[in-house]
């Protein structure tokens, strides 16, 4: 994004300030479907950047689904139900009764272990309606189940005339740098497909896998899983499968982190010892980069407005929590640090503004805008007090603690 843009937007909408380019989004999302190939699906992860769910409606085959409240933005959304991929560790009875309420069979649905089968199990004799579901298999956490258990799912499974497994879901961790990883992934997940084939006699048609694309956040840290090279060796792992079925590879960060910008105000500059600080109106309660640690590593950050001329100092730059803790970057190099001007903070289009202590003293949460060259700027969230979550009910008369926009 051109630095007029982000000056206007600053001035316009104020700080702390979410700023999300979508012609950034889509061409990233263009990138990676010329990069993994038109016979491989693409799914949204929409934990990543809930905002951008709608816009992704276009961009992706699915919409990866893992709680009650996505389910509920994309109901709201009308995202259609063939699109939602209905997924997440824990799903209660009542939550899946309610999406099978709502769409039934057009949605689908992954398996987390034999408890979540039972509830899919129960609907579907009573309604007599087939159920799409996608088995997950666990990389040795908590998400999944073990091939033993795996295999009982199937047996019970062959036992009902409205279940099928029409895929298999598979999510092995994040920030994956190497492609060596994309490669032994898809091996193991190729015999395993096979086996299913083979030994248990069970056709599966789909792979739903989450390959973990790194985005390289941090100067230094590149990772060449998020490259075009690296996107195409994982398609050539994908096509030099056995198993003959289609793939789906879903990803969040990967589509989201580009075009995201957070902006923050310097209103205090100091210097204890022989340590420059600036305090900026934000902090870590807003922002978070995955690997960061006490601002040890320096992403890409721009001041505005200005030039990034003269000479440089190296800052430590601290937000408005009271907690050592709040340190966004330390001892980053930076010219034309002032009280008045902003940092923006790039790449910050994913998780980065999901993950961070939303409530921690009060803060309002900050406004969150977009822009689209066709459509121009749009206000998705203005600014909302937080201070209402905080406090008893009964003594709340911000209508009993649910946000309000200020006016």
């Amino acid at each position: 994004m051109k630095k007029e843009q982000l000056e206007y937007a600053a001035a316009r909408y104020g700080t702390p300030l979410y700023l999300f380019d979508l012609d950034i989004l889509k061409k990233q999302a263009d990138r990676l479907r010329n990069a993994l190939g038109k016979e491989t699906g693409l799914c949204y992860a929409m934990k990543a950047n809930p905002f951008l769910t709608k816009h992704m409606e276009e961009k992706a085959d699915r919409i990866e689904v893992c709680s009650m409240g996505e389910f509920e933005i994309c109901r709201s959304l009308e995202i259609p139900p063939e699109k939602l991929f209905i997924s997440g560790v824990l799903k209660k009875k009542e939550d899946i009764y309610r999406i099978l309420e709502t769409y039934g069979e057009k949605c689908r649905y992954t398996v987390e272990s034999v408890r979540q089968l039972h509830y899919f199990l129960e609907w579907s004799d009573t309604h007599m309606k087939t159920l799409r579901l996608y088995p997950r298999l666990t990389n040795g956490s908590q998400f999944g189940m073990d091939e033993d258990t795996m295999r009982s799912i199937v047996s019970i499974v062959n036992m009902s005339p409205y279940l099928e497994i029409e895929g298999i879901h598979y999510f092995s961790g994040t920030q994956k740098r190497h492609t060596r990883q994309f490669r032994q992934e898809i091996e193991m997940l190729d015999r395993f497909l096979i086996k299913i084939r083979d030994e248990w006699n069970v056709r599966v048609r789909h792979l739903e896998y989450g390959p973990g694309t790194a985005v390289p956040y941090f100067h230094g840290k590149e990772a060449e899983t998020y490259t075009d090279e690296g996107l195409g060796k994982l398609r050539e792992a994908i096509r030099s499968m056995e198993w003959d079925g289609n793939v789906t590879i879903e990803l969040g960060r990967a589509f989201a982190a580009e075009c995201g910008y957070y902006m923050t105000e310097i209103r205090d500059v100091k210097k204890n010892g022989d340590k420059n600080y600036c305090i900026v109106d934000g902090g870590n309660h807003q922002l978070n980069y995955d690997g960061q640690i006490r601002g040890m590593y320096h992403p890409g950050i721009q001041v505005i407005p200005g030039e990034d001329r003269g000479t440089t100092k190296k800052w430590t730059i601290c937000g408005s929590l009271c907690t050592m803790n709040d340190v966004l970057c330390s001892d980053v190099e930076l010219a034309d640090v002032r009280t008045g001007r902003v940092l923006v903070f790039k790449r910050t289009g994913a998780y980065s503004f999901m993950e961070g202590m939303a409530l921690f003293l009060s803060h309002a949460l900050p406004s969150v805008v977009s822009y689209d060259g066709s459509e121009g700027w749009k206000v998705l969230r203005k600014q909302q007090d937080t201070w209402g979550f905080n406090m008893p009910e009964q003594n709340n008369d911000n209508r009993g603690g649910i946000l309000q926009w200020k006016n």
